[in-house]
């Protein structure tokens, strides 16, 4: 198996890398592999601690979630100058890893487009969820609500746990592989299903050729209970106070345990990418030798 993981060691949010060595981490990224910045935390003041507690959720969500565009903070408990601070604290997380992936990755700087900030405080484990929502089980992020049309989903996650807990994912086999493996089981996109699940406001916008294929690898890896069993996959310990970066629609992955989690998602046009080639879509066109949007 390939090494998953490839370490930079930065211990500042906006350090930029020499040109050479920007243009390495941005090939492991489109590679497959995760960029692991063990000596990048994000500190919180005194006042942004009484945060990390699951009591700032209201229950209904695994995440808070911030939109940067908007400003808007949902799926909270707080409320009054609670839910400000709480706002202003993902909002200092979502301009850090802008800044972060725009100094490791500079070629992506004028093609980033803000997605949503993610605030975990809930344990990863014990959630009753269904098996296709269950985190704990490999998976390339899919959103069956959310058609992205083959732009990528870039992620940057900060472990801020207080009390020395890890962040623990699995690693799967490359995406290639996955495709290969699952691609078949996948039913047909039934005609004009992507206009009424637009209609009828089931998704943000047309499900693609390509969203149907993404969400229908995700689905089915999930519900293969072999596959999670006896799939190739490596166990990968993040302590507090480490930043990884990661394609999450191309490294298979699973969330085994963990609290306390700041994320952001960027989403980038195929074409921004140093390698193109690269993309999931590619890939996916690529391997079914045809178009998919």
């Amino acid at each position: 198996m390939t090494e998953p993981l490839k370490t930079i060691d930065l211990s500042e949010w906006n350090a930029a890398l020499p040109a050479a060595e920007a243009a390495a981490a941005t090939a492991a990224l489109e590679n497959g592999q995760v960029l692991n910045l063990p000596h990048l935390a994000f500190t919180l003041s005194p006042q942004e601690r009484r945060f990390l507690s699951p009591q700032w959720s209201d229950g209904k969500a695994k995440n808070v979630s911030f939109d940067p565009a908007t400003q808007q903070i949902r799926h909270t408990a707080a409320a009054g100058d609670d839910r400000s601070a709480l706002s202003a604290l993902m909002a200092r997380y979502a301009n850090a890893a802008r800044s972060l992936v725009v100094s490791v990755c500079p070629v992506y700087t004028d093609e980033l487009i803000w997605g949503l900030t993610s605030f975990r405080p809930i344990s990863a484990t014990n959630r009753e969820t269904s098996v296709r929502k269950d985190d704990m089980r490999l998976h390339v992020d899919a959103f069956s609500s959310r058609p992205v049309r083959g732009q990528r989903l870039l992620r940057v996650f900060c472990n801020i746990n207080p009390e020395g807990v890890p962040r623990v994912w699995e690693i799967g086999e490359p995406f290639d592989a996955v495709a290969a493996r699952f691609r078949h089981r996948i039913p047909a996109q039934l005609p004009g299903s992507a206009w009424l699940l637009e209609k009828l406001h089931i998704t943000r916008g047309r499900r693609s050729a390509y969203d149907h294929m993404m969400l229908g690898l995700h689905d089915q890896a999930k519900l293969d209970d072999d596959y999670q069993c006896t799939a190739e996959k490596k166990r990968i310990e993040f302590p507090p106070g480490t930043t990884w970066i990661v394609y999450t629609d191309l490294v298979m992955h699973a969330a085994l345990s963990g609290q306390y989690l700041l994320e952001q998602t960027f989403y980038l046009p195929p074409a921004a990418m140093q390698d193109e080639a690269r993309a999931p879509l590619r890939r996916l066109e690529k391997l079914c030798q045809r178009a998919l949007l």
